[in-house]
């Protein structure tokens, strides 16, 4: 019943989000973030982010790889429903440069088509019904070098992105990010700017099928909307710095100040701008063992009384690191009272060299 609800809703959404205007969601699937490490600290990862990984949180970090490097990551979400996989591999050029590239995939599979379910005569016919897969993709090509300035280094991101949803709609998009990192005095800082050209979504609809979901709601969706979407740019401004204690411990503390230009729910929000806060702690033991936590998605959550109250996300995730290889678990959504939409994250890194050793 659930992936019944969810494919009229799949459907609506899309009819309803083609119209050329900019979208305050748009391309989402880009947004939840990768790499179970990073999830564990609210995505706090802008300033700091110095691997493989790098090409999603700040393609810069890239320039810090020594070798060759690849990820995997795996999770579900909304009770099993989707899932959202991600590979990436990067590795140096020179010592003043790296590149990467890297895959995203969001869907949910198995939908049930009961569009047809209804024959011509009015008789319900189950041997109509058929199944069918929505699912996003994104591809990101990464570039980053050093500046001529010591402790800056820059990155640029150029990204394809594949939405499908069955046989009724599919559409290709094309967009860009750019990030800069600073260090000074053990201080790292990131600036992170995603879709910065907007990201312009075109969209192809099957027009019978659309017909066949049009009446869904009574009155609406009578016309076929317009083809295309644009997503808006966002900022991400981040800091952190890594205490040592006494030789074996370490505590890493980073915050973001995330930004959509654009009134939402957050807890800051203007006509110009709303910004989301994150936090996250990362507790380290000889390299080796890793204990993380953070707080973020910060929104105001009006009440049936249309009170408000302020909403959070914290994450909390667990990681090894041996020889090269790194595995990563993160818990997440942890401010839902529903157990069954806790999302259980897992993600494995490796420094290809370690094999060519």
């Amino acid at each position: 019943m659930l992936k019944k609800i969810l494919f009229f809703y799949l459907i609506l959404l899309c009819a309803s989000s083609h119209a050329q205007t900019v979208r305050k969601y748009s391309n989402e699937f880009m947004n939840i973030g990768v790499d179970a490490a990073a999830l564990g600290m609210a995505n706090a990862m802008t300033s700091h982010t110095n691997n493989v990984n790098s090409g999603y949180w700040n393609p810069a970090g890239l320039v810090h790889l020594e070798d060759h490097e690849l990820s995997l990551m795996h999770a579900n979400y909304f009770a099993n429903i989707a899932q959202y996989d991600y590979i990436a591999y990067a590795k140096p050029i020179d010592d003043q440069s790296a590149w990467g590239i890297s895959l995203i995939r969001f869907g949910v599979d198995d939908i049930l088509n009961t569009t047809e379910l209804i024959d011509s005569q009015g008789n319900i016919d189950y041997n109509r019904i058929s199944l069918f897969s929505t699912a996003d993709y994104g591809v990101t090509f990464s570039y980053a070098r050093k500046l001529q300035i010591p402790g800056f280094q820059y990155g640029v991101n150029a990204k394809v992105i594949r939405r499908i949803i069955g046989k009724f709609a599919s559409s290709w998009g094309f967009g860009f990010d750019a990030g800069l990192q600073f260090e000074k005095n053990d201080w790292q800082f990131g600036l992170m700017l995603r879709d910065i050209t907007t990201t312009y979504n075109v969209w192809s609809i099957d027009e019978a099928e659309y017909k066949k979901i049009a009446d869904a709601i009574p009155g609406q969706n009578q016309e076929l909307p317009e083809s295309t979407e644009i997503t808006a740019p966002k900022a991400q401004l981040g800091f952190s710095k890594k205490f040592i204690i006494r030789y074996d411990y370490s505590l890493l503390a980073a915050a973001n100040i995330n930004m959509v230009f654009t009134k939402t729910n957050d807890i800051i929000s203007t006509n110009f701008a709303s910004v989301d806060p994150a936090l996250g702690l990362e507790f380290g033991y000889t390299d080796l063992v890793f204990l993380r936590a953070g707080v973020g998605n910060f929104q105001n959550i009006q009440q049936i009384d249309n009170s408000e109250k302020v909403g959070f996300q914290p994450n909390i995730g667990l990681g090894f690191k041996y020889k090269g290889i790194q595995i990563d678990y993160a818990l997440t959504n942890l401010g839902n009272q529903s157990a069954a939409l806790y999302s259980n994250i897992f993600s494995v890194k490796v420094d290809l060299g370690l094999f060519r050793n």
